[in-house]
C-alpha cells in the first residue's frame, strides 16, 4: 500500500514523522476523508473546500492549491490496487520544539493514506442499527475537522460499550450530530436536520441527502431539532461517507417508530445508490 508524505509516494511501512510533529504532540492539525468510487474521488472540490475551511479555522496556510491537491490525490488513487477507496488527508502545523505558540518558518506536514472503502452491506441497512444519546461536551469549534478527536472517541465508545453503532449528541436540549455522523429526523413524512453551525461538522453526505430531497419533492426542514423531537421521531438516520444512509431503529433501548428502517429511509437509500451509480460509476 502506497501513501503520500511531504512530497513523496512511498510504502506505508516506510512512512514516518518526527516525534515533535505538532500533530503528535498537540493534535495540532486537520483532516479530510474522501470516498473514492471506481477510482473517482467523490465531490473532491467540496472536500477540498471543507479542508480549506478547517485550515482557516486553525490559522494554518494551505500547503497546496486546488490543482496541486487534485494532482497528488489522483496519483495516490492510481497507485492502489483497489478501486473503491477511503482517502484520508491530514495536515499538521509541522515539526517544532514543543511550545504552545505557533512556530515560525515551519513547513506543515502533509500525509495521505488510501484504504479500501468499506460501506454497510444491504443486510445491515435492512436491519438498521441501535444508538445511544449523550450530552455533547465537546469544544465550541466542531465545524473544524480537527485531528484531536478524543471527545468524539469517548462519546462514540459509549455506544460501542453497549454494542450500538452511534452516539447521538444533544447540547442544551437540542440535537447536534452523531459522534461520527450527521443525524436526520423524520416525523409525519417530513425530513428534518439541524442547520450548519459551529456546533457540528456538516458532512458531504448531509449535503447530498438534502439535494436529493429537494430534487425528489421530499418535504424537508433545516432547523433546530429539540431532544423531544429526536425521541418522538418516526425515523432516525445517521449519514456519513461510509455509513451512507443508515437507519437507527433503537435509541437508548427504545424502538424508533416501528423498530425497523422506515419508508423514507428506504426511499432515500434507493435515491442515494442511484445517484452514486449515475455520478460515480458511469
Amino acid at each position: 500500500m502506497s501513501v503520500y508524505l511531504n512530497g513523496r509516494f512511498l510504502p506505508l511501512a516506510e512512512a514516518s514523522i518526527p516525534v515533535l510533529d505538532r500533530g503528535f504532540i498537540f493534535g495540532d492539525g486537520v483532516y479530510e476523508l474522501v470516498p473514492v468510487y471506481s477510482n473517482k474521488p467523490f465531490r473532491l472540490a467540496e472536500h477540498l473546500r471543507r479542508l480549506q475551511g478547517s485550515l482557516d479555522g486553525i490559522r494554518l496556510a494551505n500547503p497546496h492549491d486546488l490543482e496541486g491537491w487534485r494532482e497528488r490525490i489522483l496519483q495516490l488513487i492510481a497507485l492502489q490496487d483497489f478501486s473503491d477507496q477511503s482517502l484520508y488527508i491530514q495536515v499538521t502545523r509541522g515539526v517544532a520544539p514543543r511550545d504552545h505558540a505557533f512556530p515560525k518558518g515551519v513547513a506543515p506536514t502533509v500525509f495521505m493514506l488510501a484504504q479500501p472503502l468499506v460501506t454497510a452491506t444491504p443486510a445491515q441497512k435492512a436491519a438498521g442499527v441501535c444508538a445511544v444519546t449523550a450530552v455533547d461536551n465537546r469544544w465550541l469549534r466542531c465545524n473544524i475537522k480537527a485531528i484531536s478527536l478524543l471527545a468524539n472517541i469517548l462519546l462514540r465508545q459509549q455506544a460501542t460499550d453497549v454494542d450500538c453503532a452511534e452516539t447521538v449528541m444533544l447540547r442544551d436540549g437540542f440535537l447536534t450530530e452523531g459522534a461520527a455522523s450527521n443525524i436526520f429526523v423524520v416525523k409525519d413524512g417530513v425530513l428534518r436536520v439541524p442547520p450548519p453551525s459551529n456546533l457540528m461538522l456538516t458532512g458531504i453526505t448531509y449535503d447530498v441527502v438534502l439535494e436529493l430531497a429537494a430534487a425528489n419533492d421530499i418535504p424537508h426542514e433545516v432547523r433546530a431539532i429539540s431532544e423531544a423531537e429526536v425521541r418522538d421521531a418516526d425515523e432516525l438516520w445517521m449519514t456519513s461517507s461510509t455509513k451512507e444512509i443508515m437507519a437507527i431503529v433503537k435509541l437508548d433501548g427504545v424502538p424508533v417508530g416501528d423498530g425497523v428502517p422506515g419508508p423514507l429511509a428506504q426511499r432515500m437509500e434507493g435515491l442515494y445508490q442511484t445517484f452514486k451509480q449515475q455520478v460515480m460509476r458511469a
